[in-house]
């Protein structure tokens, strides 16, 4: 099957089983891999009613076709299940080395359900598969466990550690799961569902190769785009100053979020948190995923002051952002700290910092106060303050309770107009970026298969002109600050991240590629003859199973929407003035994607992409 193994590992922790199930080829040539292939077979398995929280609630840990090649930016890795934070569709993907790992032990994927009676962790070695206790690991923290692992499991070749921490443990709904230490599984809460089925890690070691289909070609294609990549200012940028290192533009432009969303530009502060001050003060080197030149991970240490940390894996832009200008931080040192914590705990650091963000807004506007904080006093910018709240999230403490459930469900309970404060879609905490500077990005936000987020489209690069595609609809030239027009480009730049979220390539790298650069790359790799359309339609097919899966969660028409504050222009900034018109927007999305009033996709547009199954159950 060329670059695929055609397996994934079955476990049923409940029960101890250990089997392996056989993939289609017309299934994997429907749906790629990633979150494509998680989201058919979480389709076919799993009731959409599922309890997140239930062992029923199958885990997907996915692969990409072309993981393990020697192709740029393709080693990452999916996770797909029902969500617990937003109880709709949830996953999350990140890079590293776990994905080529799990490739090189011979599987395309792992598929996790059962609770276990004890904590346990998953040893994959090559063929050999075996449910460990994890008794002595409960309780310790990722660097920590990943650490103990590592040395525990030793040998020639080291194993590649997904762990959670206390965060997963104690089942806050936006805990993450860690590859390594620094390659996160963030969004969504992958690592409450491991840790609701005391699964503290998984840990892969193999032996094997990944071949692509057709040798030579693979080869030329490669040379290409591994000159193309290198070559980028993109690449440049990200290997000099990360992916913070566009902090103070984004401030200029009105992009960057600020006190909760409500300021429109604060340049000193973003210049004190921003990528090149990270790199000058406390940089120690560079990191890159599994065969990436871009190296844009920091490994940092701060040695003096009272947020000193050892040297490790450094804050990309969304943490600088949600712990930084979301929160009035201007301390770098300090945005390091709730970095490093995060990490250890296991914590998705935009939704903890927006839930912290969220909170400090209810505390300022006097609808909380110490008698609800367990007498902390929540103020903009008390970084001190802050991170004994990071602690109590984790560890689910007194008003940490009512955080580790998210903004949305926080505002819930607490109630006296506390919603105002929470900036979410479907209940996923907004990613740093601002839809009054991109009105695409608005549309974007509120139609994502999983709520609010960045990554399952590619809006603000097409949006900006940083991603140019005519041959798929893409022309560039747009102007973000106005809203007629932009469902077009959003539905393209959806369906183009489905095939990327699925395949599974970098987006850092897809902005130094051309469409037809990802076209050559998944023919030569899996052998699959696609052409441009079938490619694309491999795109809207899965943003159409994915939205018909929410459906059958609960989404409709009335949960495509944007947060008030969002709708409400600010009064300073390069984006002063200007918000998304979120019903001009949906209205022309509705008909060209085409969904029904009631925001479910058409019968016959399901039909015609085969998707006749989810037709039934719609």
């Amino acid at each position: 099957m060329a670059s695929y193994k055609g397996k994934i590992l079955e476990v049923n922790l409940a029960n101890g089983s250990i089997a392996h199930s056989t993939l289609e080829q017309d299934i994997l040539r429907r749906f790629i891999g990633g979150s494509g292939l998680a989201a058919k077979l979480f389709l076919d398995r799993v009731s959409p009613d599922v309890d997140p929280l239930s062992g029923e609630n199958i885990l997907f840990i996915m692969t990409g076709p072309l993981a393990g090649t020697a192709l740029p930016g393709v080693s990452r890795l999916a996770a797909g299940f029902k969500s617990p934070l937003t109880n709709i569709w949830g996953e999350s993907n990140c890079g590293g080395n776990f994905g080529p790992e799990l490739k090189f032990a011979g599987y395309d994927g792992i598929a996790i359900a059962g609770i276990s009676d004890r904590p346990v962790y998953l040893f994959i070695d090559d063929d050999q598969v075996e449910i460990r206790d994890a008794s002595d690991l409960w309780g310790r923290d990722i660097y920590e466990t990943t650490d103990l692992l590592k040395e525990r499991i030793g040998g020639r070749r080291s194993a590649k550690v997904l762990a959670i921490g206390q965060a997963g443990e104690n089942l806050v709904r936006y805990a993450s799961a860690i590859n390594d230490k620094d390659a996160v599984l963030g969004r969504c809460g992958t690592g409450a569902v491991m840790g609701a089925r005391k699964l503290k890690a998984i840990a892969v070691r193999g032996s094997g190769k990944v071949e692509p289909a057709h040798p030579a070609e693979f080869e030329r294609g490669r040379k290409q785009i591994m000159k193309k990549v290198k070559a980028s200012a993109i690449t440049h940028s990200l290997r000099n100053y990360g992916t913070d290192g566009g902090m103070v533009d984004g401030a200029m432009s009105g992009d960057l979020p600020i006190k909760n969303w409500s300021l429109g530009k604060n340049i000193a502060l973003a210049s004190k948190i921003d990528g090149a001050t990270l790199s000058e003060r406390y940089l120690t080197r560079t990191h890159a995923c599994y065969g990436c030149p871009v190296a844009c991970k920091r490994v940092i240490k701060v040695e003096e002051g009272p947020y000193n940390t050892d040297e490790g894996p450094g804050p990309e832009y969304e943490t600088c952002a949600s712990f930084g200008s979301l929160l009035m931080v201007d301390d770098l040192a300090g945005i390091v700290k709730a970095n490093e914590v995060c990490n250890r705990y296991g914590l998705d650091t935009i939704s903890c910092g927006a839930s912290i963000a969220f909170a400090i807004d209810c505390f300022e506007n006097g609808i909380i106060g110490k008698q609800d904080t367990d007498g902390i006093e929540l103020k903009w910018g008390d970084m001190g303050a802050i991170l004994k709240m990071v602690d109590k999230i984790a560890r689910r403490d007194g008003f940490g309770d009512t955080l580790a459930e998210g903004s949305k469900r926080a505002a819930q309970k607490i109630g006296r107009n506390a919603y105002n404060n929470a900036i979410e879609v479907k209940g996923l905490e907004l990613p740093m970026h601002d839809p009054r500077a991109g009105h695409g990005l608005g549309l974007a936000y509120a139609t994502s298969v999983r709520g609010g987020c960045h990554l399952t489209h590619i809006v603000a690069y097409a949006e900006t002109g940083t991603f140019v595609a005519p041959e798929i609809g893409l022309h560039g030239g747009y102007n973000p600050k106005t809203s007629e027009g932009k469902a077009e480009m959003t539905i393209v730049s959806e369906n183009l991240a489905m095939v990327v979220n699925s395949a599974i390539i970098c987006q850092f790298v897809l902005l130094s590629l051309s469409v037809g650069d990802v076209l050559d790359m998944l023919r030569t790799t899996t052998g699959f003859d696609y052409d441009l359309k079938e490619m694309m339609e491999c795109g809207e097919r899965t943003w159409l199973l994915k939205r018909g899966l929410c459906n059958l969660m609960g989404v409709g028409a009335a949960d495509d929407r944007l947060p008030q504050r969002i709708l409400t222009p600010t009064n300073e900034g390069g984006a002063a003035g200007s918000v998304p018109d979120i019903d001009l927007m949906l209205k022309q999305y509705y008909k060209l994607r085409p969904l029904d009033a009631e925001g479910r996709p058409t019968r016959e547009k399901l039909h015609s992409l085969g998707l006749s199954d989810l037709a039934a159950r719609l």
